[in-house]
């Protein structure tokens, strides 16, 4: 109950206070409201130099979590790895504003790790988590009412496409976005997609206890950054520099590096330029800007999580939200121009598609197919179009090249292509939306992982087999590790859509398929989404969910179900064509679905929160899943006050 020392008995009621005056004149007495004046009060009792006290003021927000000493070791751990060291680039940019006689404040909202709740109720809480960041970093923006402009830092799968969220509503304040970089590869091991594997394989006995705790080790090389496969993450960092947020090349540099520090300190420059130019967000993010960055999503074969969070960041900027048929367009107009993990076919990581040119470097090859618009403009100040040309001759573009191929003996055209030469290597479109009796308002799937040996050889990938039902992924994960699912079966996920579990990412049940071989040829439906860094056969997102209603939530064990995905035309279908009678057909099946009842087993995952419910309830009012599941507040308004009128 006690600490046994005599110092602190050493109590003080009163102190000096800061030395000097405010910089007060009898104008800002007369008209300033009392919490501007306090807030000069409040800057002084920090410390900032009486002086300065009316230097312009810039926010910096981020999603920094845990606690470091000077010397970098943890005092407190944050969830994960992608915001631990993103303090570094708030001091950086922090400093560069006060040398530029500005006066930076820092604010924070962290960030969860869809890593560390995989498999976990921790993962009802994720994607929910988005929406309430989003929430409180613009309550951040708008409790600065003396804010010149704001910095956002962030990184990973939610506090990342929160932070552009709040950006893009900031309107009229110049805002730039630092993206908090990637995690380096170990020397020797795996990367953090394939190490979550470690439960399933070992399970089937294909990796013993010692090797999985040796690489379990490694996996995270470096202390800071988003992991290493063109996961969510690595994602919306591509799309943050896409949409003009991020200056050129700052996506995916390595995290902790000279090169990742020095993007915080041009950033920091780049958003006082822009208060000079009175460039706020709403002249850099417009529909072109949102049409660029679908077309960068199509060309490095990015997450599918983005096509919740896209139409998102375009809602919170005012502007059209990207459709489902808009997704379809870009994807069949745009080549596939990056090998990254996970779609290969080599499979680069992050880091080494920043130091073959990044962003910048693919958008120069779509400038040249004419697939971009590059009259929009960026946080540079200027078009994109300029940018590009800066890029194109750079001398920071042909050093970190050579640097690639000496580190690595890669060569940078072997990660980003040309068209001509992805199409020669077999690059193909990524997203897919299937439809069907199954998913009649649509689903996706990222046609690209699958399978290379299942695919025909008119690159369409076929597969017809009997259903296998769980409720909940427990069960589902529980069964592949026990080696119950067998080869041809599709399994069937449901209940884990909004309503039945925040839709969840079921990144443990698509790794677990793809590293075990025996399950190569098993698909995957279900109403729930899938980690940016998911492979196989794996359709989800379908849409209704089973506990909306959804003919997916009608389907029996032992049925019979047939998947078509075009991988050229970029079209598929996902059909109940049969039941334990035998088969029917696609027609017969829509009958057949529309004359059952749903399942009486479908309810939500116990532990689904009650926060979770509130989101999934106002998200559906808001235009749903394809919607960006967002809050339509409109919307939203308008449902609450026709049930009252009712």
């Amino acid at each position: 109950m006690e600490t046994d020392a005599s110092e602190l008995d050493d109590v003080s009621t009163h102190a000096v206070g800061p030395a000097g005056a405010l910089p007060l004149t009898a104008e800002m007495l007369l008209k300033e409201p009392s919490g501007n004046l306090f807030g000069l009060s409040q800057n002084a009792g920090m410390g900032w130099e009486s002086s300065r006290l009316l230097d312009p003021e810039f926010l910096i927000l981020s999603t920094h979590g845990g606690l470091r000493a000077e010397d970098g070791r943890p005092i407190a751990l944050g969830f994960h790895t992608g915001h631990w060291e993103v303090g570094l680039l708030v001091a950086e940019a922090a400093r560069e504003l006060k040398a530029l006689h500005a006066t930076p404040f820092a604010g924070a909202c962290t960030d969860p790790c869809d890593g560390r709740t995989q498999g976990t109720t921790g993962m009802m809480d994720s994607l929910p988590f988005r929406n309430d960041a989003a929430i409180v970093l613009r309550r951040l923006i708008r409790s600065l009412p003396t804010g010149k402009g704001v910095l956002g830092i962030a990184t990973c799968d939610k506090g990342l496409p929160a932070m552009m969220m709040a950006l893009a509503s900031a309107g009229p304040l110049p805002a730039v976005l630092v993206p908090g970089g990637v995690t380096l590869l170990p020397e020797n091991g795996e990367d953090a997609g394939k190490v979550q594997t470690i439960g399933a394989r070992f399970a089937q006995q294909q990796i013993t206890l010692e090797y999985a705790a040796e690489v379990g080790c490694r996996t995270c090389a470096s202390p800071g950054g988003g992991c290493q496969f063109l996961g969510t993450a690595a994602t919306a960092q591509v799309v943050g520099e896409a949409l003009g947020l991020s200056l050129p090349h700052t996506a995916l540099a390595p995290s902790g590096q000279p090169v990742w520090l020095d993007a915080a300190k041009r950033s920091a420059r780049a958003m006082m330029r822009l208060h000079a130019m009175k460039l706020g967000v709403r002249d850099v993010l417009t529909d072109g800007a949102v049409r660029n960055a679908m077309v960068l999503h199509a060309a490095f074969g990015g997450s599918t999580n983005l096509l919740l969070h896209l139409p998102a960041i375009a809602f919170s900027a005012g502007l059209k939200r990207p459709t489902r048929i808009d997704w379809e367009e870009v994807n069949r107009e745009v080549p596939r121009l990056v090998d990254a993990l996970p779609n290969g076919p080599r499979g680069f990581a992050t880091v080494q598609v920043f130091l073959a040119g990044g962003v910048p470097e693919v958008m120069l090859a779509l400038r040249t197919a004419g697939l971009l618009d590059t009259s929009v403009k960026t946080v540079s100040g200027g078009t994109l179009d300029a940018s590009l040309d800066w890029w194109r001759d750079s001398e920071r573009r042909h050093t970190l090249r050579r640097r690639l191929k000496e580190l690595d003996g890669i060569d940078a055209g072997e990660v980003i292509m040309e068209p001509e030469r992805a199409c020669a290597r077999g690059l193909t479109p990524t997203i897919c939306f299937p439809v069907g009796n199954l998913a009649p308002e649509g689903s996706v799937i990222k046609s690209t992982a699958i399978d290379p040996s299942l695919i025909g050889e008119d690159n369409v990938f076929r597969h017809r087999g009997p259903a296998r039902v769980f409720t909940t992924e427990a069960a589902a994960i529980a069964a592949i590790k026990a080696g119950s699912i067998g080869h041809g079966d599709v399994i069937v996920l449901i209940c884990g859509g909004p309503k039945g579990a925040g839709m969840q990412e079921i990144y443990q049940v698509t790794s677990a398929l793809k590293q075990l071989p025996h399950c190569k040829h098993v698909a995957v439906l279900t109403d729930a989404r899938f980690s940016g860094v998911s492979t196989g056969a794996c359709i989800g997102h379908i849409s209704p969910e089973a506990l909306a209603g959804g003919p997916i939530g009608k389907v029996l064990e032992g049925d019979l179900i047939e998947i078509l995905i075009d991988r050229e035309r970029l079209t598929g279908s996902v059909h109940l064509v049969g039941d334990a009678k035998g088969e029917f057909g696609a027609e017969e099946g829509t009958r057949e679905l529309a004359g059952r009842t749903p399942r009486a087993d479908l309810k939500p995952h116990p532990a689904v929160p009650d926060d979770t419910r509130l989101w999934a309830a106002l998200v559906a009012a808001s235009g749903g899943v394809w919607g960006g599941c967002v809050y339509d507040t409109e919307k939203i308004v308008a449902a609450l006050d026709h049930q009252i009128r009712n």
